[in-house]
């Protein structure tokens, strides 16, 4: 948690950038410490620990606007960095829209850090014998997860955990507090099967509490994502049903997120432009923004400029319903800041709740499943895309062979008037919910 002594310091540099002729001050304060115990073929690989302390300033200064970083955080220090961005500010060109957020927006029940709960208690007791003890017990080099068929020639993994600290305040009374702890694993997997070809797999897991945290069942599900690559060729091209694995279906998502932001809007480099209010997508398109939801890492109770997030429709039955509007950003359009980003999007459950993977593969007959996703492009100003992917053909709602080497193109505008589904198994790790999704009439080519 931030200590009384930092939340001073804060509060003292904002009186003295007041008192070297600044309007308007925002500061944030982070701490941040991280363990890490990284494992090659079941032995101890490397050890690092990072420890971090900053503070971003943001001075309002005649009408002018600047952001500014520093480690130095003794006093005698602070005050020379302080004057000299001050001094700084001053060169710029006048920004009359830049100015601190409304205090009626701004968030008032940030006083711990810890109200959303995502702080675990557990972390302080974690030591360097705990931590090498959690690593060695995730790997299962030299072991086959108890299919003899394949070698496994190599096993890399990373066990970490973390604690993160944030206080921010302004010279209008802003004063908010965030923590929260962390432990992850992630781990890839290289087997060799009996003709000699190599694969590889990885899997990763993550934790706000220690309570729960599972990284041994990491190596198993990135031992059989390997398995699943083995004989993988391209299905003949076409118009197919296409279900995208948990996984990685972020990635058919994030540009939706990403076209809903204030400042491409502003830079009419969006193709979601002049569609605020308007249904621009199909009927079962729904994403909540969750940002309070106790324990899980990408809850907020505020953003970058100390808005007060707020659970809220973003795309509902397909309407686009919100912009992300910072104070700039909205005072550039004329409308009403929202908050910066989306904290916690979740694509909610359609056109029923508890489906899974193998339900949509069901519902949708024959088609690909959608695994991995190999590079590719997406156009912001008009939504066109073209992703390489790899993943298994499905006959019958029933697997047939693996796939890869395929590419799908198309216009996220279409892609999703083509939603099918989406099922109820979005990874709680994850800080945007997003679930298998289903669509019809992909185009993909080999």
């Amino acid at each position: 948690m931030i200590s009384e002594t930092e939340k001073a310091l804060v509060q003292d540099s904002i009186a003295l950038a007041l008192e070297k002729g600044a309007e308007h001050v925002r500061i944030t304060f982070n701490r941040n410490t991280e363990d890490l115990i990284g494992t090659l073929n079941g032995e101890v690989d490397k050890i690092t620990r990072c420890e971090d302390r900053s503070m971003s300033i943001t001075l309002f200064v005649d009408g002018r606007y600047g952001a500014f970083s520093t480690n130095k955080l003794d006093k005698a220090s602070l005050g020379a960095f302080i004057a000299d961005a001050i001094a700084t500010v001053r060169m710029f060109a006048p920004d009359p829209l830049r100015r601190l957020p409304d205090t009626a927006l701004t968030c008032k029940d940030a006083k711990t850090g810890d109200e959303l709960g995502l702080c675990d208690p557990a972390h302080e007791g974690m030591t360097p014998a705990r931590r090498r003890e959690t690593a060695l017990r995730a790997c299962i080099f030299p072991g086959t997860s108890g299919d003899p068929r394949y070698t496994m020639i190599s096993e890399e993994g990373e066990y970490s955990d973390s604690a993160f600290d944030s206080y921010m305040a302004d010279s209008d009374g802003l004063s908010c507090c965030h923590s929260e702890t962390s432990f992850d694993y992630w781990v890839e997997i290289t087997i060799e099967d009996p003709e000699g070809m190599k694969y590889s797999g990885s899997w990763w897991d993550s934790s706000t509490r220690l309570e729960g945290f599972d990284p041994a069942s990491c190596a198993r599900k990135a031992f059989a994502q390997a398995i699943a690559q083995i004989g993988a060729q391209p299905a003949p091209g076409g118009k197919y049903s296409m279900v995208v694995s948990s996984e990685v279906a972020s990635r058919l998502v994030s540009p939706l997120l990403s076209s809903m932001s204030g400042y491409s809007i502003q830079q009419g480099n969006s193709f979601l432009t002049g569609k605020l209010g308007e249904k621009v997508f199909g009927e079962g398109l729904t994403i909540m923004d969750l940002p309070h939801i106790k324990g899980e890492s990408g809850s907020r109770l505020f953003d970058s400029e100390g808005l007060a997030t707020r659970e809220a429709p973003l795309i509902e039955g397909g309407v686009v319903k919100e912009y992300f509007l910072s104070t700039y950003t909205a005072g550039k359009l004329g409308m009403e800041p929202t908050v910066d980003n989306a904290s916690r999007p979740r694509v909610m459950p359609w056109p029923r709740p508890g489906m899974d993977r193998e339900d949509l593969m069901r519902l949708c007959g024959d088609g690909i499943l959608v695994t991995e996703f190999n590079g590719g492009n997406f156009n912001p100003a008009t939504g066109d895309f073209s992703y390489g992917i790899a993943g298994t053909l499905f006959h019958d709602g029933k697997a047939v062979r693996p796939v890869d080497g395929m590419l799908i193109t198309g216009n996220f505008v279409s892609l999703w008037n083509n939603f099918v589904a989406a099922a109820d198994d979005a990874r709680r790790c994850m800080s945007k919910l997003i679930p298998t999704l289903a669509f019809s009439n992909v185009d993909f080519s080999g």
